[in-house]
This record gives structure tokens, sequence and C-alpha cells, in this order.
């Protein structure tokens, strides 16, 4: 049972501070990718939002590795795949997250979508449907929270409502591991209530891009 673990302990936060935007000139196919960008300032651990050329990666939120002079490396991306990130076409530019903001008193973080869809059909000749993946759903986070409008954070949300333009997130878990995410951050805007229950709000994260995934080593 050794890697099974229980939520207990997870934090939840948004950014609520970026830099300005950075642009890389040249972004490899290799695992990391590797993005080109003289005096770019970033340190190993950063996260980053990412504007790419290559849709796969565009919209997502990333962790920086492999600083060099001139260049960094984006923790957890393959792109050696030139089929899916064709060559030379996934350049763009990053915004590093300089602040983020607990979202604390959460009751509950709850996921839909991501689940893969498939096309059926069917030959003459056959007596049976097949079935062949084709895309996969939209993610959405609903983030259940105690109803405190003291919380710092609740501004920051109620700015992402309000703007329409995404946030990047971070789940920090038990043991050090994370998952960053990047999306578009609505709340409530009054609390549920019922006798004897806390009050609450409810916080919706729809993705822009797959999250991603760092162990505690990485």
């Amino acid at each position: 049972m050794a890697g099974i673990q229980m939520p207990n302990g997870a934090t939840f936060e948004i950014a609520s501070a970026y830099g300005t935007a950075i642009p890389f000139t040249v972004l490899s196919n290799a695992n990391p990718a590797v993005a080109t960008a003289v005096a770019h300032g970033l340190a190993e651990g950063d996260i980053i939002a990412v504007n790419s050329g290559w849709t796969r990666l565009d919209g997502r939120a990333v962790r920086v590795a492999d600083i060099a002079s001139g260049t960094f490396g984006l923790g957890g991306i393959n792109t050696t795949n030139v089929q899916q990130y064709p060559a030379g076409s996934g350049v763009g530019s990053v915004r590093e997250v300089t602040s983020f903001a607990e979202i604390s008193q959460i009751t509950e973080l709850a996921s839909s979508g991501g689940d893969q869809q498939f096309l059926t059909y069917g030959f003459l000749a056959d007596d049976d449907d097949r079935q062949m993946p084709t895309t996969k759903n939209p993610i959405t986070l609903n983030i259940t929270v105690a109803d405190d409008p003291s919380k710092p954070y609740v501004d920051v949300c109620e700015a992402a409502d309000d703007d329409k333009q995404v946030r990047v997130l971070r789940l920090n878990l038990p043991g050090g591991s994370s998952i960053v995410y990047n999306g578009y951050v609505s709340i409530t805007s009054t609390p549920t209530m019922s006798r004897n229950n806390l009050m609450t709000r409810v916080i919706s994260i729809a993705l822009t891009g797959r999250p991603t995934r760092y162990s505690a080593a990485a």
C-alpha cells in the first residue's frame, strides 16, 4: 500500500501576483522541454503560466527546472513527439507567479470532467460496434470553503471572477508532492446556509490545460 495517502493536511493556493511576460525565442523538442530566453531571471522551482504556439502546451502551468544561462526547463513537460509538438512552432512567453494566497478553510475539493470520450462505429460485416478514443472532457474543480470574507484569498478570487482572466493554482499535498493548474476562477456571490451547518461558498475553476503533477523529489 506504499504511495497511497489521505488528503488531510493538503493546502491550496491561488496566484495573487505575476511578473511581466518573458518571451522565449526557442522551445526544444525534449524531455523536459527547454526554452531559450535571454536574461529570463527565473529560478528553479518557480511556477509559471505558459503561452505557446503548441496547443497541447498553451494555457498550462508548470514548474521551472534545469536553469542555465539564457535557458530554462519546463519541468514535467515532454515535447519529444514532433507530431504533437511540431519543431520550431512552440515559441511564446511565460509569466512567473510571484506570490500566492492560500485558499483556507476548505471543506471539500471535487473534480469533474477529464474523462475519455470515444467514437462508436461499426462496419457492415460487424455484429458488434467498435470504439476508438477521441478527446477528453474539460476539467472543472469545485472548492467548497467556509464563508469568511476577511480571508485574503476572497478578494483574489472575486477579482478573478470579475476580470475573467486565468489564474494559476497550486495544490500542495502531504509528503511534499504538488499539482499546478491554470484556469478561469469564479466564486459564488452569496453563501449557502442551512441550520446547524457552516455557511459556505463555492470556488469553481475551469481549467485551460491539463494539470501538471510533481513528486516530492522532482
